[in-house]
């Protein structure tokens, strides 16, 4: 049977600003990316975000991404690997307190936005930020974009990967995200995003921007909570996996 683990970013608001559509996301995901307090996210919006994952049974996730809350975390930053390293150990530390202070555990890691697709391609950066997971916890998972430095980062420091895939994101030929601000970087259309992701689980591949066919492997699919309509995205999402015989369920199971 085929499996998957579905997940979303979640948490991604902060003080009187808050996400709306996490409650409905959390009943049709198996993993959440919680924001950190860098690109979003704060102590309350962490510590809510945690317990409606575990009154879910959702795995728990960081989700640290650059200082830039004006930005939201996808503007491009120069930063050093040894920034990386520091940043991500912190960011960290934050949401693994709080799951183990409401009786849960930290199950992966996954980076945010500018800082996720830096290190897809910038190996440096991918190695710190994978030894920074590593000497927090080396049994954490590391969801990275698949085929990307990252998730090359990741095995050879012997961290288990996960690769993630898109379904409502568009591709590049070389297996990189369309960058946002681009036409048709964001998939908002529900039933062209579960055609993606089908294609991505049954046949490992995807169509690009370009219009060529890239192989691709897909443990886990990624949805964005800030997309419009999210809820009812997911909603479809997983009802087209199930029907098509897919197991989903979170990467650590």
């Amino acid at each position: 049977m085929l499996r998957v683990d579905l997940n979303c970013d979640m948490g991604e608001g902060f003080g009187v600003y808050q996400a709306n559509a996490d409650r409905e996301l959390m009943k049709y995901i198996t993993s959440a990316n919680i924001a950190c307090g860098f690109h979003a996210g704060d102590a309350a919006t962490i510590r809510r975000t945690v317990k409606l994952a575990l009154g879910h049974g959702v795995a728990i996730g960081a989700h640290p991404g650059l200082q830039d809350l004006a930005g939201f975390g996808r503007r491009v930053m120069a930063i050093s690997p040894e920034e990386a390293y520091e940043l991500v150990v912190y960011q960290i530390g934050a949401v693994h307190a709080f799951a183990k202070s409401e009786g849960g555990r930290l199950a992966h890691v996954k980076p945010h936005g500018a800082l996720y697709n830096m290190a897809a391609k910038n190996r440096l950066l991918a190695e710190a930020i994978a030894e920074a997971i590593y000497q927090v916890e080396p049994r954490l998972l590391l969801f990275g974009l698949a085929g990307s430095e990252l998730i090359q980062a990741g095995q050879a420091i012997g961290l288990h990967t996960v690769s993630e895939v898109f379904a409502d994101r568009s591709y590049e030929a070389d297996g990189s995200l369309t960058p946002r601000g681009t036409e048709g970087a964001v998939i908002e259309d529900e039933t062209r995003a579960s055609a993606q992701a089908l294609d991505l689980i049954k046949k490992g591949e995807v169509r690009t921007r370009q219009g060529n066919r890239i192989i691709l492997r897909a443990d886990s699919v990624c949805v964005h909570g800030d997309t419009p309509g999210a809820a009812e995205h997911v909603r479809l999402l997983r009802a087209s996996l199930e029907a098509e015989g897919i197991e989903v369920r979170s990467a650590g199971e």
